[in-house]
């Protein structure tokens, strides 16, 4: 479906078409994008926890996990990607995230460069690229190591805003075996990813309409201040730029795809 939000790109956001739909692998999106009009502004991408397979012009790459607001770098025309849920993409990708963090990466550095360029040049020449990066992703993904239902758990507890204390009772580990798990799957601990959580939450009730201090109360946070504290330190922005960005978004007569990951 087609839908007005900017996603990860290999590290850019920009005006143009972005469509995303299910997966074939279980938990991920499959996500498009053409670039629109060379003069439209490239905004960064806002931390979401997530871990990103991109095919852009010709190019295989990942986007590991963010802890902060993404600097744009280069633009490709057309893009395709697959975005895991997050802790999924390490056991795929054969590689810790907190080694990807922060970080785009090559897929060649990561599998060999032999590798990574016949499965580019696979996807490339297929009539739909999207649709060969997704079904290699199914196949490649049938022989990697299942996701782990207790990270699984810590990251629906944690987005659901519960604290971490809380999340590793419930999951039955201890807080320093969950922050070494969290590091390899999640590429940072876990006060972090309910850091980058708790905003994607705020960020999305703001958008929604809801009053700053009531987004920021019901997202978990002690109060506007604390919201505004965390938006400035993951997002790189303030509260009223991000808005003020939506609404310019909205309002352009070129589509603009807008949400809770991106920022002014």
């Amino acid at each position: 479906m087609t839908r007005e939000r900017e996603r990860r790109t290999g590290g850019a956001y920009f005006r143009g078409v972005y469509e995303e739909r299910p997966a074939l692998l279980d938990g991920a999106v499959l996500w498009t994008r053409t670039a629109g009009p060379a003069t439209d502004a490239v905004r960064p991408v806002l931390p979401d926890g997530c871990m990103d397979l991109i095919w852009a012009d010709g190019r295989l790459l990942v986007a590991g996990p963010d802890t902060h607001a993404y600097v744009p770098g280069e633009v490709a025309a057309r893009y395709a990607g697959i975005r895991f849920a997050p802790g999924d993409a390490p056991g795929f990708l054969g590689v810790p995230a907190h080694e990807l963090r922060d970080r785009r990466v090559a897929l060649g550095a990561l599998w060999g460069e032999a590798e990574a360029r016949r499965l580019g040049e696979r996807i490339t020449d297929a009539p739909d690229p999207a649709r060969a990066l997704d079904e290699a992703v199914r196949l490649r993904a049938a022989g990697a190591p299942a996701s782990d239902p207790v990270l699984r758990a810590v990251v629906a507890r944690l987005a659901a805003g519960r604290s971490v204390a809380e999340t590793a009772d419930a999951v039955g580990i201890g807080a320093r075996q969950l922050h070494r798990r969290s590091l390899d799957a999640f590429g940072y601990g876990p006060k972090t990813l309910a850091r980058v959580l708790r905003l994607q939450r705020a960020l999305a009730l703001v958008l929604a309409g809801a009053p700053y201090a009531e987004a920021a109360v019901r997202a978990g946070c002690a109060d506007q201040a604390h919201l505004a504290r965390e938006t400035r330190a993951l997002a790189g922005t303030t509260l009223g730029a991000y808005v003020a960005g939506a609404a310019e978004s909205a309002n352009s007569e070129t589509p603009e795809p807008s949400g809770s990951r991106t920022t002014a």
